[in-house]
């Protein structure tokens, strides 16, 4: 079977009957690879089943070669599959480390050390999340933070009716939770309304001290809403996740993550692995979402964690596709700074 062209890899599975012809057995099967590598099948990979009268996988030594052993046939079986990923993923093209000339690194690296020296670890504020996201050129929605009532009235001019209020916060994370969001605010007096609600229900939940105003951007539309975020493991250091946005990502789990840095065909693959691709495609009369947007917030995210190393996790929750060639907006953010491991 190893000599056989149509044969590419072998499971060998002995579970013994008589006890005492086990040895006559397994010299035999040793005998068979070591004809079967003679014959021409020298590269294949061999795995065995072997089992003994303790229900235990027997290591299997064959010259001078180690065959790997399973107790259960499965085992074997998906190990092999891992294995042949592996080997595909190897084959592929060699990826790129990019670059951007439009990013100022140092900004964002004094911005998260500056936060870190006067508050310690924590999460940025609103306005110190999006000035790290824009000294990295990432594509942030338009607004700004208001500290009254009139100033967001000033801002939502500015951009436009109607807008989004969002309540501005370090210490407050689930904003949503804390009744901290309205959309599609239509007037100047539907703004200011929005503003004192926030602040009479933070009054009344004691956390008045934790807002530090309000975050006003214009309504925005997209084709789909997706979401990058960053998480650092102890191990393996930052990695980043992609999905798609929203409630999806938390109901669904349809995420697929990478170790930084990210090349062309990390980024590229980690948009096409989720089953939620066929939505950033087109279905069923949707435009399809700008991929190669989404693919370059990816490789900024991954350069920025590599420079910043303070960053510990990032939340850039939801990303507004848009169709093809019109890029897509960073409507929400979150990030949060620490001491890094110089060990």
């Amino acid at each position: 079977m190893l000599a056989a062209d149509e044969i590419d890899a072998l499971v060998i599975i002995y579970i013994p009957v008589d006890i005492s012809r086990r040895q006559v057995i397994l010299d035999a099967i040793d005998a068979g690879i070591t004809a079967g590598r003679s014959a021409g099948g020298m590269d294949k990979p061999v795995l065995a089943c072997l089992m003994v009268e303790e229900g235990l996988s027997q290591p299997l030594q064959v010259d001078r070669e180690c065959i790997p052993t399973y107790a259960f046939p499965e085992a074997a079986a998906r190990v092999l599959s891992k294995v042949a990923d592996y080997a595909a993923w190897r084959s592929q093209p060699l990826g790129m480390f990019l670059e951007f000339d439009d990013i100022d690194a140092q900004a964002a690296r004094d911005t998260c050390r500056k936060a870190l020296e006067q508050r310690g670890a924590g999460w940025l504020s609103t306005e110190e999340t999006r000035g790290v996201l824009l000294a990295l050129g990432l594509p942030v929605a338009p607004g700004g933070v208001a500290h009254s009532a009139d100033d967001a009235v000033e801002v939502a001019r500015s951009l436009g009716f109607p807008v989004a209020v969002k309540l501005a916060s370090h210490q407050i994370v689930h904003k949503t939770e804390m009744g901290g969001i309205f959309l599609h605010v239509q007037d100047a007096a539907g703004v200011q309304r929005a503003f004192e609600a926030i602040r009479q229900r933070l009054t009344e939940e004691g956390k008045l001290a934790a807002m530090q105003g309000v975050l006003v951007q214009p309504m925005v539309s997209g084709v789909v809403e997706a979401m990058v975020g960053v998480i650092t493991d102890p191990l393996f250091g930052p990695l980043i996740a992609f999905g798609l946005g929203g409630v999806h990502v938390e109901i669904l789990g349809d995420v697929r993550f990478r170790v930084t840095p990210l090349t062309d065909r990390d980024a590229s693959d980690m948009v096409r692995e989720i089953r939620g691709y066929r939505l950033l495609e087109g279905y069923r009369g949707h435009e399809p979402a700008d991929v190669k947007a989404l693919e370059e917030v990816l490789l900024r995210i991954s350069l920025l964690v590599e420079e910043v190393p303070e960053i510990t996790e990032l939340d850039l929750n939801p990303i507004l596709t848009r169709p093809p060639g019109q890029g897509c907006q960073i409507v929400d953010a979150r990030l949060r700074v620490e001491p890094p491991n110089r060990g």
